[in-house]
């Protein structure tokens, strides 16, 4: 347990330290919902009909920027070698290099996500919500990002490749988060759709340690 303990705190400094860390995304974050408004308009009826998804949007091309790193820095200088022969399996490690990347950039892209809401014209009373759906979909991010990262290790221009990879696989948390977010702002059900979200969160948690294992082999051998 300590040893998982301890690589979880390193992977979290590393996600934290690489790139800039969540600064960067939450950043970006923050330019993509200030810009929206100059682009279409400060109306605030159009601005809240679109605020979940606008939201929901950035979100996801806010969890990109991380993703490249993820591997590569421990592929390039012999960590992932060092982290294969490890005692701990190699799913396992990438499990947790996964949640420290959810906890140094997801979570806080979480905390922002209420206020971009907000800031675009969506009521207050759906920041609890906001929040939980993007934690939920930020997990989700982390696993699936992982995949890819896991995929393009060893490639030219690993970055764009990882982006190719992985932004179809983000078309449904966002289709999902957004309705929530837009249900709830109309009074209609919204369970379901957050229902869906957890459900595409857990089945990336499952089976995203498995694929991003066999790709490091891969890169590996």
């Amino acid at each position: 347990m300590s040893r998982l303990l301890a690589l979880l705190g390193r992977e979290t400094a590393l996600a934290w330290g690489r790139g800039g860390g969540p600064l960067v995304a939450v950043g970006f974050y923050a330019g993509v919902t200030t810009f929206l408004p100059l682009a279409i308009g400060s109306e605030p009826t159009r601005l809240a009909a679109i605020a979940p998804g606008a939201a929901w949007v950035a979100l996801a091309l806010a969890s990109l920027l991380s993703l490249e790193r993820l591997f590569e820095r421990d592929y390039e200088d012999g960590a992932l070698d060092q982290l294969f022969l490890s005692p701990v399996p190699l799913e396992l490690t990438c499990l947790i290099k996964c949640l420290g990347q959810w906890l140094a950039n997801g979570a806080p892209l979480a905390l922002a996500a209420p206020i971009a809401a907000i800031s675009l014209g969506a009521g207050p009373d759906l920041a609890p919500l906001a929040f939980a759906c993007a934690l939920l979909g930020g997990l989700a991010f982390a696993f699936v990002g992982g995949i890819g990262a896991a995929l393009s290790l060893g490639a030219r221009r690993g970055g764009l490749l990882t982006a190719v990879i992985v932004l179809p696989l983000f078309v449904p948390p966002v289709i999902f988060g957004g309705g929530v977010l837009d249900a709830f702002a109309g009074g209609l059900p919204w369970s379901g759709g957050f229902a869906l979200l957890g459900a595409y969160a857990l089945g990336a948690l499952a089976i995203g340690p498995v694929a991003m294992a066999a790709a490091c082999r891969n890169a590996l051998s």
